[in-house]
């Protein structure tokens, strides 16, 4: 487990107020009606250089195609989040954008835990083990 300082955490907490803004002001305003972006966490490395950011979105089926546009507006994302924060941060840290699927595992954790969903009933739902 990585362990942060303070500034890393202050830094982190400041770009995922102000990304969550960026994005849903996006979304809104390119037509994606329906769509709830939210940020769920902010790591930043210690140079501050790198920010991974990770991506809650809903409905799921719409994540992977969201977040490739996401990556392609990458340095229009990154501007206006300069544009928020120039009074608070002197570098813009590059952005990493990644999908938080942690509320679809832990629904699976739960459907599991009910008896909805037996693996010994349906061995798919089981992840295949790799090979090595």
């Amino acid at each position: 487990m990585e362990e942060f300082t303070q500034r890393q955490k202050k830094i982190g907490g400041i770009l995922q107020q102000d990304l969550a803004k960026v994005l849903q002001k996006a979304a809104t305003d390119g037509g994606l009606r329906g769509i709830i972006i939210s940020v769920s966490k902010v790591n930043v490395t210690t140079d501050i250089s790198v920010a991974k950011v990770y991506l809650s979105i809903f409905p799921n089926k719409e994540a992977k195609p969201l977040l490739e546009g996401i990556k392609s507006n990458k340095p229009l994302i990154r501007h206006e989040l300069a544009q928020l924060t120039r009074h608070q941060l002197r570098r813009m840290p590059q952005l990493e954008f990644f999908i938080d699927d942690s509320l679809e595992y832990i629904d699976g954790i739960e459907r599991s835990l009910k008896g909805e969903d037996n693996p010994l009933d349906n061995p798919d739902l089981l992840d295949k083990r790799k090979k090595h």
